[in-house]
């Protein structure tokens, strides 16, 4: 997938026209997993929803998968899956059946979709839990059986919204270590999205910090910037890059 030299304006009269994103250019590779941090406002959500193909953009080209996800949201059905802040589970569902939803939408055989939900709650260590309903799970159980449902559809593409970011910090960090190992195990591209350097470096091959409006300020290869420096010398670098300090100059310019 890619960004290339996008912008998104967001009209109001001509003097508070606003750019949330501007001379934005990326690319992810097929495999890869990678984290994009930055401050609020500094357009991350809006690269999600350029992404997902729910704005357009108001100059430059968005490709997922080949195709422009606005003018073709269809040609990408089943081939992305979400995972959001807060879990969307529907509370008249048990766990199983919240699971099992995509692959409902697509007129899947009741036994075959039970048999993937249920295997996938396994996966994720809730196959006891498999008939509860959502208010009966705590907070991180309800995100897990997001993270399950959106696994279950078996899409090429896994996008994160600060997924873990309304958990406790243990719950959070268990959750991390078992999306990225699940998502490495089946070979699927990741795009997570978070405000917390601490996790962007615990989750991500490589790292995009964002500044606004909406670009690219530095990216780092996790595991080469390690090699260069320790974990508390790069969170700072990308704490600079993110606009609250002077740059180290470690990050790759872009």
């Amino acid at each position: 997938m890619s960004f290339e030299g996008v912008a998104k304006r967001f009209d109001g009269d001509e003097a508070r026209d606003h750019y949330a994103a501007r001379d934005l250019s990326l690319t992810i590779e097929r495999g890869e997993l990678v984290a994009v941090v930055g401050k609020t406002g500094c357009g991350k959500s809006t690269m999600f929803n350029l992404l997902i193909g729910l704005i357009e953009p108001t100059a430059g080209r968005v490709s997922v998968l080949g195709v422009d996800p606005f003018h073709r949201f269809d040609a990408l059905a089943g081939k992305i899956s979400v995972v959001f802040q807060n879990d969307r589970l529907m509370p008249w569902r048990s766990a199983l059946a919240n699971v099992a939803y995509g692959l409902e939408l697509r007129q899947m055989p009741k036994a075959q979709r039970e048999a993937i939900a249920m295997d996938w709650l396994r996966q994720l260590g809730l196959d006891a839990h498999a008939h509860k309903y959502p208010h009966s799970l705590s907070g991180g159980m309800r995100q897990r059986v997001s993270i399950a449902r959106a696994f279950a559809t078996d899409p090429e593409i896994l996008l994160c919204d600060e997924p873990f970011s309304a958990l406790d910090e243990l719950t959070g960090a268990r959750l991390r270590e078992e999306f990225r190992r699940l998502v490495k195990e089946t070979h699927k591209t990741g795009v997570f999205v978070t405000h917390s350097i601490d996790e962007a470096i615990a989750i991500g091959d490589r790292i995009l910090v964002f500044r606004a409006p909406g670009h690219v300020a530095a990216e780092y290869r996790v595991a080469d910037a390690l090699q260069r420096q320790d974990e508390e010398s790069l969170k700072r670098d990308i704490l600079a890059n993110m606009g609250d300090a002077p740059s180290t100059g470690n990050g790759l310019p872009v």
